[in-house]
């Protein structure tokens, strides 16, 4: 009788992890490319695996880890470090606020989906609803965990420490990896003109506020966009 009630309470996760894995396939080979980006640079800075496994398990935030490797051999200044680390994360407040929907009613899976809300995550989260028999929480909490997963797995970093290349330009695959999530959102037309609002909003601030600037006044912008014709953008 236990075993059949445990078997009773797997079911359900086991239906949302099959249904979870496919869609964050995608995720999957993206993260291999930027581990061996990140274990690159790590190496180069003169960091070994386990200093570079240690930092993605503690600072679940791929582009802050590319700017903590140039934080780690600079001169050392807590201050500068946490404004940079606010002004860089900043954009995960935004997308808290988009998906408090989704979110609600996730009971013990919160905190976690709330930490693991990485880029990656929320453009799924944000596009993906569960299958029929799937329960949202279960759906939503596999795919947060596996892409989390992935990021920790160190194969990618394990692969970085060992190739013998020149690192230059290898940050650039978090740019690229950006890239393909905009156009798998653009896929979607209702999701169309928020992506022309980000595109102009972004020029604009990089017209105004330079190329170093240009985070903050582009999402305060988009925001005040987006808020101002959401009854527009949401018929």
């Amino acid at each position: 009788m236990e075993q059949i009630l445990q078997q009773t309470k797997q079911a359900p996760q086991n239906s949302a992890l099959r249904a979870a894995f496919p869609a964050t396939v995608p995720v999957l080979t993206g993260y291999l490319c930027l581990g061996i980006a990140y274990g690159v640079l790590m190496r180069t800075a003169g960091y070994g695996l386990g200093w570079a496994v240690l930092l993605s398990i503690l600072c679940y935030a791929g582009s802050m880890e590319f700017v903590t490797v140039t934080l780690l051999t600079s001169v050392f200044d807590p201050v500068q470090a946490l404004i940079m680390s606010i002004l860089v994360n900043a954009r995960h407040c935004f997308y808290g606020l988009s998906i408090l929907e989704k979110y609600k009613g996730t009971g013990w899976a919160r905190p976690f989906l709330i930490f693991g809300l990485t880029d990656e995550t929320f453009s799924l989260v944000s596009t993906l609803d569960p299958p029929a028999g799937v329960e949202r929480r279960d759906f939503y909490f596999w795919i947060t965990l596996l892409d989390y997963l992935y990021w920790l797995t160190a194969i990618g970093n394990l692969l970085g420490g060992v190739l013998p290349f020149d690192s230059t330009g290898m940050d650039f695959a978090l740019t690229a990896l950006f890239v393909v999530l905009f156009l798998e959102q653009w896929k979607k037309k209702e999701n169309r003109p928020a992506g022309i609002i980000g595109l102009v909003c972004t020029a604009a601030s990089l017209a105004a506020f330079g190329p170093g600037n240009l985070v903050i006044p582009a999402m305060v912008l988009m925001l005040a966009v987006l808020l101002g014709g959401r009854k527009k953008l949401c018929t």
